[in-house]
């Protein structure tokens, strides 16, 4: 059940956006085995400027599309978070709507105990998922 939030400045038209969440949803369901019908994503528009993303020294030249990706996860591995970079900066790069050089992706983890899906339960831990 990854919970993904997308960082964006402003500028991408409504339909670019839903075909971002929607290559992310992809990725999510084929590396990170993801079931169906699990989607949880936040789709979040900044004004332009208000991300400040420097290459760490990596001599990536950013351009005003820089997103950013966090992605809120339990129990995956290196080689599956390896494996969503990747796909990611290929997919979103192919399809026009994020530059590889403007893709900046976080995992973090947390445990089954840490989540609520309504009604004040934690479903993992009673059971009901």
């Amino acid at each position: 059940m990854p919970l993904v939030r997308m960082t964006m400045q402003e500028g991408r038209t409504p339909q670019q956006k839903r075909r971002l969440a929607d290559v992310v949803q992809d990725v999510m369901l084929e590396h990170f085995s993801a079931p169906p019908g699990d989607r949880y994503q936040i789709l979040e528009e900044l004004p332009v400027g208000s991300i400040i993303a420097e290459d760490t020294g990596l001599g990536i030249e950013r351009s005003d599309g820089v997103t950013i990706i966090q992605i809120l996860q339990q129990g995956r591995s290196q080689e599956q978070k390896q494996a969503i970079f990747a796909e990611l900066a290929r997919r979103l790069g192919e399809e026009g709507l994020v530059r590889p050089e403007d893709l900046i992706v976080s995992v973090a983890e947390n445990g089954r105990e840490d989540w609520s899906f309504g009604h004040g339960r934690a479903q993992f831990l009673t059971g009901e998922l």
